[in-house]
């Protein structure tokens, strides 16, 4: 009765803040005009139909990231699909890579509804999918029950339950009974099905992580390899991937005590978010560091090499001098980044929001550092933190020293970790199968 009570002024809620939304999606659309575009999708109205599509709910770009391996294999297998985003960054990434079977008019990249009944209506009549998959872990309560309503079985993808969402949703439980509104989950550890089983989510099968299946654009990597020389010379390089609003000030003054060290290292740096990276120029330049913005510096450079130039344009050719810092104002090249690196410092971690992925530096067998705050990613990080490829550190001066003086384990101890732990499409694909008839 208290869950009949909440969908009421859930979807009371959102029509009467419906102005609201739309004031954001137009405030938000100023900085990148995608999030105002294609609005009638997000009241349920699509020019596409897709009809017996696989769903695939990849909110912004990590978790669309995620689902890539899945996706390519659903449709290499003759599957349809259809993926929803919330965020451009999310909807881009799917549009890039899947912009063959976009335009055969095999994959459907489109706006997640807003949470109302009729918005959902709309959406499962342009698609009527035979199965959802929520990538990580998204509970919006319209959704979910939209999904039951409308006879579609509904699963949790590649999902963890951290502990402090587990704490935090002790003391009222309503996310509980949502997640109970699944048909099933697919987890990525047992100690992510004992988590789920716990507050009565049924159907759990552990299917693994598919970020240890993601594919590594070898262009990226071939990029990175002919310019590290000529970028860093010697140096080592130490790429900061995913740096998170909140965090600059204490990265920019660890990255300053380590180009103070004798080995001096350059340092590759890449905000979260592509509105922050004007913001995150100017507090480059007003410490007083030396940098290239990737969108302004590199592309002559990598076209003379016959190597892909930035996707955002840019002009001029490499500049004179020896920079001490690369600033990764580009999307869609975290791999290019990476492979610049000996080593990585994933971004999140000294924030209570928490550290991002660190499986890509370990698909291209780089050792990577977190913060403190790992509880968004304890799967994988607890293991690659015992397995000695992956350092926590948990303070900023801890973080500072990590820069310079640990080197971290060889590519064959991280290969050997990251082998151990890949998989996750096939299994996924398998509980698929087991609990719906896809194929």
């Amino acid at each position: 009765m208290r869950l009949w009570f909440f969908l009421r002024f859930w979807s009371l809620l959102w029509h009467l803040g419906l102005p609201v939304v739309l004031l954001y999606l137009w405030k938000r659309g100023r900085k990148d005009p995608l999030y105002a575009r294609h609005l009638a999708e997000r009241f349920g109205r699509y020019r596409q139909h897709l009809h017996g599509a696989v769903w695939v709910h990849a909110v912004s770009l990590g978790e669309m990231r995620s689902a890539v391996p899945l996706i390519r294999a659903l449709l290499d297998r003759g599957e349809c699909v259809v993926t929803t985003h919330f965020t451009p960054a999310g909807r881009r990434e799917a549009e890039r890579a899947f912009a063959a079977e976009i335009a055969a008019g095999r994959l459907a990249a489109v706006w997640i509804p807003f949470e109302t009944a009729w918005a959902y209506a709309g959406f499962f009549r342009a698609f009527r999918p035979r199965a959802g998959l929520v990538m990580e872990i998204e509970i919006w309560p319209r959704m979910i029950f939209a999904a039951r309503g409308a006879g579609v079985p509904l699963f949790m993808c590649n999902a963890q339950y951290p502990s402090k969402s587990m704490a935090r949703d002790a003391k009222l439980k309503l996310r509980h009974k949502l997640m109970q509104g699944y048909a099933g989950g697919f987890v990525k550890s047992g100690l992510q099905a004992e988590r789920f089983a716990s507050v009565g989510v049924r159907n759990i099968t552990v299917t693994g992580e598919l970020r240890f299946d993601q594919p590594v654009p070898p262009a990226q990597v071939a990029a990175a390899e002919a310019l590290r020389p000529a970028l860093a010379g010697p140096r080592p390089v130490i790429t900061f991937a995913s740096a998170v609003e909140g965090e600059d000030d204490l990265y920019l003054d660890a990255i300053a005590q380590a180009l103070a060290h004798p080995s001096r290292p350059f340092v590759v740096y890449v905000p979260r978010k592509p509105e922050r990276f004007d913001e995150v120029a100017g507090m480059l330049a007003a410490r007083g560091l030396d940098f290239l913005r990737r969108s302004r510096s590199l592309d002559a450079t990598l076209t003379a090499k016959g190597l892909p130039s930035s996707p955002r344009g840019g002009g001029g050719g490499h500049p004179a001098g020896s920079p001490d810092l690369l600033l990764g104002d580009s999307l869609g090249e975290m791999y290019f980044y990476i492979a610049l690196a000996d080593r990585v410092v994933t971004g999140g971690g000294f924030t209570p929001h928490g550290a991002h992925n660190i499986i890509e530096p370990l698909a291209l067998k780089r050792p990577v550092i977190v913060g403190p705050e790992i509880h968004t990613i304890e799967y994988p990080a607890v293991e690659a933190i015992a397995a000695g490829v992956c350092l926590r550190v948990e303070t900023p001066k801890a973080l500072a020293s990590a820069l310079t003086d640990w080197q971290g384990p060889g590519p064959q101890t991280i290969q050997a970790f990251f082998a151990a732990h890949s998989g996750a499409t096939r299994k996924t694909l398998a509980a698929l199968d087991a609990q719906v008839k896809i194929a």
